[in-house]
């Protein structure tokens, strides 16, 4: 039996008892508890816990109504174990109406709740990371609505301010110490964006302390929110006003999607509907950010968390706006050469600095994704991110050297240090005329091995880079970029423009059109894909376009459409499974046969390939290369099932290395076994555009790479000073070692034959 739905008193009315709570004098943990009472009463519920992270990702049992007090403080969960565990792992609200059936659910018998079934809880969260958990349960079975979860919600945001104090938890518990606090004579970090730079640090500006959460005046709010908007749109107006970039310029078009963002019903309605739940416009604006910094937590996909990055941005600068502190501008006191130090850095914020002024960036998170990492390579701006510590190690005026080639900033360096750095930065200028030399000329070796070098493409008009860098075709372009633009599934005739659009631009050059690669961890229109624990081996990618098997029908038919006439290369994703290929490829006679049935012209010619991701494939590739025209290596994937080491987790990103012996190797006998069945094999994952690893490859068989544009001179560069076939008998000679990776032994190959790198 289900108790009859009972709605929250009004959210305002409670926020504004909780914030008099919280201003109350007296014990933190007196009115923590007398929290916990209001929102049992409040939510009509027998039981509210209130649980918060200790050091070493512990949840331990702080305040609760309704259980044995005496388990306050002794009671503790590991994150992940239980249901308030499950939410604290997930940064999720959990809604269940008999939570016994859980398969996560646990007796806590020191609490005596045995006997309570219906459950909500919501994480509290705090600059995105969860701090703890709000809970409340009742006896009785009972459906939990929309609105309760809000007002928890609304709750946890609140309880979030009162544990960052730092009465309840010291703050050294709630911060990840991953710096050190001492002045460094370096900071290590992972290379961003390329180049040397010096210059006087500025330390970018805090975000917003927002200091009231509950509104007196919903209506003024509003009112504050649409004013703040329109300064925010008009800042953006201005920038991209203000930009060199020209139309059809791909930074132009990172500036304008980002635009684009800002206008969005879904991020301003999501704020609207908080301010009426009795928040104040900033505190709608932090809950936003906060959710979103939640569900950015549970991506995988780098592009994916990006774009959420981009979101939070905007709402860092509306709250700029909201509080009526001024965006950062010019200043005339500003030193000649300066290097801006973050904690993160917003796409735009990089456009307030004087422009002739900034030569470059460091930033304590940060991503080689990122659309800022974009931007801050077209201009030539050298960006170290991952700089752990790096804003307890300066103070405003150090002087800083950023060395974005190795990933190292370097704090108030001495006279040699700044010598060394001269002598490399002349080093560096003679190395980019070097590279720019070779644009025109063909990619082969010393030793007359031609090299192809392809580009990936997928972002809006990437693939128009392809004659400027003198790529030899597109070896990957990702389909489901593009898909992205649309809230729903575009059809076969805006299909058939793009790929058309792709294969003009190329001319005569080979593109490789990869089918939807899409999973949990990256969307696209009304596909509904539950979110997994984890996707990178979940039901993603061919998987999905069986199961639905109208939408790879429809991508097919589109592509058929636009390559009349010429050579179509088709590749799919993830083939696990040989009778996975043939399922797909089933798929595409089943169109070829309808487009000659409509009459339409069909391709020249249409060339098969697969992505070889997942190792099982080894053990079937008779079959396999039996089936397809061509074969492309995703080495980050590979590496990933490999390896068994998570991409997307920091913790394993220098774990295991391509230039280990047993990866090599591997491709090596791939490369032979491709070689027997007559068919083509390329490596399209992020080792294909480093020198050293691309070198690598070269020597290990590999004749096709595909890499970004920018990846491209460099590369290219490098193969015209390598002999392949000296490089292959020397790597022959290490397959069988036990080394963790051959990348010293192959950096002192490539300084004693004179190669570029």
């Amino acid at each position: 039996m289900t108790t009859d739905r009972v709605r929250p008193s009004g959210p305002r009315r409670l926020l504004s008892r909780l914030r008099a709570v919280m201003a109350a004098p007296g014990d933190v943990q007196a009115r923590l508890d007398q929290i916990a009472k209001m929102i049992a009463a409040n939510l009509v519920a027998e039981v509210c816990t209130i649980y918060l992270m200790r050091a070493g990702r512990v949840l331990e049992l702080f305040a609760t109504e309704g259980l044995r007090d005496e388990a306050k403080h002794k009671t503790r969960l590991e994150v992940g174990h239980g249901l308030v565990g499950h939410i604290a792992a997930h940064a999720r609200p959990l809604i269940l109406s008999d939570a016994q059936k859980h398969p996560e659910f646990t007796y806590v018998r020191e609490t005596g709740e045995e006997d309570f079934r219906s459950f909500l809880g919501v994480p509290i969260l705090r600059a995105g990371h969860v701090i703890g958990v709000v809970s409340v349960r009742n006896r009785a079975l009972k459906n939990y609505h929309e609105e309760e979860v809000e007002t928890l919600q609304t709750i946890a945001m609140v309880l979030a301010e009162l544990v960052g104090s730092g009465d309840l938890i010291p703050h050294v518990e709630l911060h990840d110490l991953g710096g050190n606090a001492t002045l460094a004579p370096h900071i290590e970090g992972v290379s961003i964006g390329s180049g040397l730079a010096i210059g006087a640090a500025v330390i970018h500006e805090a975000p917003v302390v927002i200091r009231k959460f509950v509104a007196d005046n919903p209506d003024e709010e509003r009112e504050r929110l649409r004013v703040a908007l329109g300064s925010l749109h008009q800042s953006l107006d201005e920038i991209i006003a203000d930009s060199d970039f020209v139309p059809g310029d791909e930074h132009l078009d990172i500036l304008e999607a980002y635009r684009m963002f800002a206008h969005d019903r879904g991020w301003l309605s999501r704020i609207e509907e908080a301010i009426d739940t009795g928040l104040t416009a900033e505190a709608a604006v932090q809950r936003e950010q906060e959710e979103i910094r939640a569900r950015m937590a549970q991506v995988t996909d780098a592009y994916l968390r990006e774009r959420f990055l981009d979101v939070i941005d905007l709402g860092n600068r509306l709250l700029n706006f909201l509080s009526g502190r001024a965006v950062l501008g010019s200043d005339e006191e500003t030193p000649e050469d300066i290097v801006v130090i973050a904690r993160s850095l917003g796409l735009t914020d990089m456009f307030h600095y004087p422009r002739g002024r900034l030569r470059g960036i460091v930033t304590e998170e940060g991503s080689p994704t990122s659309h800022l990492a974009i931007i801050a390579n077209s201009l030539d701006l050298p960006f170290v991110g991952q700089a752990k510590g790096i804003l307890t190690s300066v103070d405003p005026g150090d002087m800083v050297i950023v060395d974005g080639n190795n990933g190292v900033v370097y704090v108030e360096p001495g006279e040699d240090v700044v010598q060394a750095f001269d002598e490399r930065l002349e080093m560096e200028a003679q190395r980019q005329q070097i590279v720019s030399e070779v644009r025109g000329k063909p990619s082969v070796s010393r030793d007359g091995i031609n090299i192809k070098l392809l580009m990936n493409a997928g972002l809006p008009n990437e693939h128009e880079d392809i004659e400027s860098v003198g790529a030899d075709g597109i070896g990957l372009y990702r389909t489901e970029f593009a898909f992205m633009r649309y809230s729903e599934m575009p059809s076969v005739d805006i299909q058939t423009a793009l790929y058309r659009g792709v294969l003009d631009k190329a001319r005569d050059l080979p593109v490789n059109f990869r089918v939807l690669d899409v999973g949990s961890d990256k969307k696209v229109g009304p596909l509904k894909i539950s979110r997994e624990d984890n996707p990178a081996i979940g039901w993603r990618s061919l998987r999905i376009l069986l199961d639905r098997p109208v939408v790879l029908r429809q991508q097919l038919r589109a592509m058929l459409r636009a390559a009349a006439g010429k050579t179509l290369y088709l590749l799919f994703p993830m083939v696990a499974d040989v009778a996975e290929l043939d399922a797909a490829r089933a798929l595409l006679d089943l169109e070829v046969t309808h487009a000659r049935a409509k009459r339409f012209v069909l391709p020249e010619d249409i060339k098969i390939g697969s992505m070889f991701e997942v190792p099982a494939l080894a053990w079937q590739l008779p079959a396999l290369l039996s089936r397809v025209d061509f074969l492309a290596v995703g080495s980050n994937d590979l590496m990933q099932f490999m390896f068994a080491s998570d991409r997307g987790n920091p913790k394993l990103v220098n774990r295991y290395d391509v230039l280990s012996p047993a990866f090599l190797s591997f491709i090596n006998s791939l490369v032979g076994r491709c070689e027997e069945h007559g068919v083509e094999l390329s490596v399209c994952g992020a080792a294909a555009g480093a020198t050293t690893d691309a070198m690598a490859l070269i020597g290990a068989g590999v004749r096709n790479l595909s890499m970004t544009a920018a990846s491209i001179g460099p590369v290219k560069t490098m193969v015209r000073s390598l002999s392949v076939g000296p490089l292959s008998e020397y790597l022959s000679t290490l397959y069988e070692l036990p080394d963790h990776s051959l990348r010293d032994r192959l950096n002192e190959y490539a300084v004693d034959h004179d190669i570029f790198l």
